[in-house]
């Protein structure tokens, strides 16, 4: 891949450099790399070189013909992965420790992207039978699920809770506990004792995911207008926030004056699934633009998207063009003009530069 402007945030690279691959690894990067040692070259002249990109919430456990994100809402991954710079999909809880294997043997082992897992703490997972039911959040349970399949599994999912204490989240960190392995929390909906403050501040662990950063329905933004303090809370413990799109929790209203104050997330994510993808989230390239056009520099969106990621769900072997790894390579444009990107109550912002990806390179 020649001539093309290298971001590799790993390794502190931000030049033009060229990218050799051999079989399914990265040979080299370094300047000028004759192009006659090469039986292809692909030409990046003004284009960006990175690492194949890590969307670390995705829900791609299709198939099964349940009328939920067990089912028709999921997506299979190779057909919204490499079409946008994506090597990596994590689904986020779609399946839970009783029907994982079904996701793994219908879904992942059969899919050119790499597709990794967090479990949902409950049972069945996303299933129609919903994600309230606290007999079905078995920490032994889930752990026992994520040891066996280690290689696929990076944590813990807990989502949609609408009941009363914290059993969805408990069972969630036991599992996390039992395995060091971080948990992801879609934190569903807040009453008096289930609030921001407490979980940032008191059950969350360093390392640990806050998913739907900039969705405001349970108060990421204060009424004065100022980040809620337990999100300065939640960062100097060391808890991720991540973005999260989807169809319904990212908002222009939310996510401008969050940026604006310096809150910026730690990774970025779509939250792919039938809905989100058909409404303000198109795909990964858009999140990344969006997060651009609000103010971030484009190094930063892709250490967002690729290294920082890759070093949330501890597999540091990804997410970076390190010579002799696993040849990963998104080639991005970014194209300069006027574009409209919409929210996800479909409020429109105008920005003057927009990602696309021209070439996905999955190892090799």
């Amino acid at each position: 891949i020649k001539g093309g402007h290298v971001i590799d945030p790993k390794n502190g690279r931000s030049a033009k450099l060229d990218v050799a691959i051999q079989g399914s690894r990265i040979a080299k990067v370094a300047p000028n790399i004759p192009a006659s040692q090469a039986a292809k070259v692909a030409n990046a002249e003004g284009l960006y070189v990175v690492p194949g990109l890590i969307d670390i919430h995705a829900h791609v456990y299709a198939g099964t013909g349940a009328k939920a994100l067990t089912g028709d809402s999921s997506v299979y991954p190779d057909g919204f992965s490499f079409r946008t710079g994506v090597t990596t999909l994590v689904d986020a809880g779609s399946s839970g420790w009783r029907n994982f294997e079904d996701f793994r043997q219908r879904v992942i082992d059969r899919a050119q992207t790499r597709v990794l897992a967090f479990i949902n703490i409950v049972g069945n997972g996303m299933s129609p039978s919903g994600e309230n039911d606290s007999a079905e959040m078995i920490g032994d349970q889930a752990a026992a699920v994520a040891r066996k399949h280690k290689d696929i599994v990076v944590g813990f999912k807990t989502a949609h809770y609408a009941g009363e204490g914290w059993p969805s989240v408990d069972g969630a960190l036991a599992a996390g506990k039992a395995t060091n392995l971080p948990i992801m929390v879609d934190f569903g909906y807040i009453t008096l004792d289930r609030n921001l403050r407490t979980l940032l501040g008191d059950k969350m662990r360093a390392g640990d995911i806050y998913t739907h950063c900039y969705s405001g329905h349970r108060g990421e933004l204060g009424e004065d207008g100022k980040v809620n303090p337990a999100f300065v809370t939640g960062r100097k413990r060391g808890v991720i926030f991540d973005v999260g799109h989807g169809g319904g929790s990212f908002y222009w209203n939310i996510a401008a004056p969050l940026t604006q104050q310096g809150f910026w997330p730690d990774s970025i994510s779509t939250d792919l699934h039938t809905g989100s993808m058909n409404a303000g989230m198109k795909d990964m390239a858009n999140v990344m633009s969006k997060i651009l056009n609000l103010g971030a520099k484009l190094e930063d969106v892709i250490r967002m998207s690729t290294w920082n990621p890759a070093k949330q769900i501890k597999r540091p072997e990804l997410g970076n063009l390190d010579e002799g790894a696993e040849a990963d390579i998104a080639v991005l444009n970014l194209e300069k003009g006027k574009f409209g990107f919409i929210d996800s109550a479909g409020a429109s912002l105008t920005g003057n530069q927009r990602l696309t990806a021209e070439l996905t390179v999955r190892a090799g």
